[in-house]
């Protein structure tokens, strides 16, 4: 195998998920030529990333690349049966019994089909159609009497069955090219794949320990030295997963190197035996789409009423302007919060405009309980907001520097740090230049691993 060079490396994701997009996007950005591949697949990848499964399906547009994804009303249905739906989800009722859910692709609102349940007459989902980004039907998945999985078959635009995995027994069947072929595992399955299109012979980069780990273990080793490498982005639990491990003590046949992509991780993982010359620390390449321009006006998206010490935080700065959105309705207790004239609140906001607010405010403050929405404290970070939180209620660990997290009986140490920084530009640019550093913010230049 030739040394790693820019046109010379495979991104394999088990997942695209935020981690695997934001990898891509700094390889991209790094000015990499670089393949991205994908094991799971919800039918909405972007065009720049391969799904295995669909690798083998062909055209999945249907020969119209302009085709569009499925608005929930257009699922075809019986005579009779109704569609309805809000911005959550929809469902299909025949008469008063319910006989289809449906499940859209984020942003939900947008209503676009992803999935369809399709219930038995005891309301036990007994298949689920998986749809695509043009709107063709790609895949349908077989439930037991118990609603538990037991096969997926993929189909062409043509619908055509051209594979199937058995969930229990975790084999699969691929019919391609009129050639009937059996793999015990997803394992195989995706080595085959990488095999047919001499991915062997590339560096595979991977950010997970399951499939993509497997895959790299399987594939013929590099000639004269180890390849691969293991992207960590997630965090570390109390120990070492034994698949890192097997990296950690030179095991595993082709990769020797873990690079760690958030600082907690690091800190962790650089302590650890054998981790001296194998463990390295890299962020991403961030797409940061605006400067702070130190406006005194705070974001907070909720979709609870549990705001930690919003009153307190009102009263205690009335020249900072508090917007605070929804999703969904608000309680009587947040909306008493209106009262005060550096109050906004936001029930049922639109993503136009809450939009608009994470590109108007310049603090955002991760004060909710609960679940965190829209991705609020990426989407703050991305848009150089600078991040404050309580310990108690943070969800953006990895984004938000630790000078500006704060326990919640010392709210008045939030206070004072947020006054301290909208009475200061210049502590203001240190700490949004503190928070990006903390977050491992890269330049093309460290994306280099010749």
């Amino acid at each position: 195998m030739e040394k790693s060079n820019r046109d010379n490396i495979v991104l394999l994701f088990d997942y695209f998920n935020l981690g695997s997009r934001d990898l891509l996007a700094s390889f991209s950005n790094a000015g990499y030529e670089i393949k991205a591949v994908c094991i799971n697949d919800e039918g909405f990848l972007p065009d720049n990333v391969e799904n295995v499964f669909e690798y083998f399906l062909g055209d999945i547009s249907g020969g119209n690349n302009l085709a569009k994804p499925l608005y929930f009303n257009q699922i075809k249905v019986p005579e009779y049966w109704q569609i309805s739906g809000n911005n959550n989800s929809g469902s299909v009722h025949d008469k008063s019994k319910e006989r289809g859910r449906i499940f859209y692709q984020e942003p939900k609102n947008k209503r676009l089909v992803k999935v369809v349940d399709w219930l038995d007459e005891d309301g036990v989902v007994k298949a689920s159609d998986h749809y695509n980004k043009y709107g063709i039907c790609y895949g349908r998945t077989i439930f037991n009497k118990f609603a538990k999985k037991v096969s997926k078959s993929y189909f062409d635009a043509k619908g055509r069955e051209v594979i199937v995995e058995n969930f229990v027994t975790g084999d699969i069947i691929l019919n391609y090219k009129g050639v009937t072929r059996f793999f015990k595992n997803r394992t195989d399955f995706v080595v085959y794949y990488m095999l047919l299109n001499g991915f062997d012979k590339k560096a595979i980069y991977f950010n997970s320990l399951s499939i993509p780990f497997f895959v790299s273990n399987a594939l013929p080793q590099c000639e004269y030295r180890k390849c691969d490498i293991l992207f960590w982005q997630e965090e570390m639990g109390k120990d070492i997963p034994g698949n890192m491990q097997l990296i950690l003590d030179g095991k595993a046949p082709r990769c020797n190197r873990i690079v760690v992509q958030n600082n907690p991780s690091y800190e962790r993982l650089s302590k650890v035996d054998g981790a001296k010359n194998i463990v390295s620390r890299l962020g991403f390449i961030y797409p940061f789409e605006r400067e702070n321009l130190g406006r005194k006006e705070a974001l907070i998206c909720t979709n609870t009423q549990e705001v930690e010490k919003l009153q307190e935080l009102i009263e205690a700065l009335p020249e900072v302007k508090f917007h605070v959105a929804a999703l969904t309705e608000m309680s009587a207790k947040l909306l008493s919060h209106e009262k005060y004239d550096n109050a906004i609140l936001y029930p049922n906001i639109k993503m136009s405009t809450l939009n608009g607010l994470f590109a108007r405010c310049d603090y955002y403050l991760d004060i909710n309980h609960e679940g965190e929405i829209v991705n609020a404290t990426r989407q703050a970070f991305i848009q150089n907001q600078l991040l404050l939180a309580f310990n108690e209620t943070a969800h953006g660990l990895c984004y938000t520097a630790p000078e500006n997290r704060f326990d919640a009986k010392d709210f008045r140490k939030l206070i004072y740090r947020l006054k301290e920084l909208i009475s200061d530009r210049t502590k203001l640019k240190k700490a949004v230049i503190s928070q990006q550093k903390y977050a491992l913010t890269a330049n093309p230049a460290e994306y280099d691993f010749n």
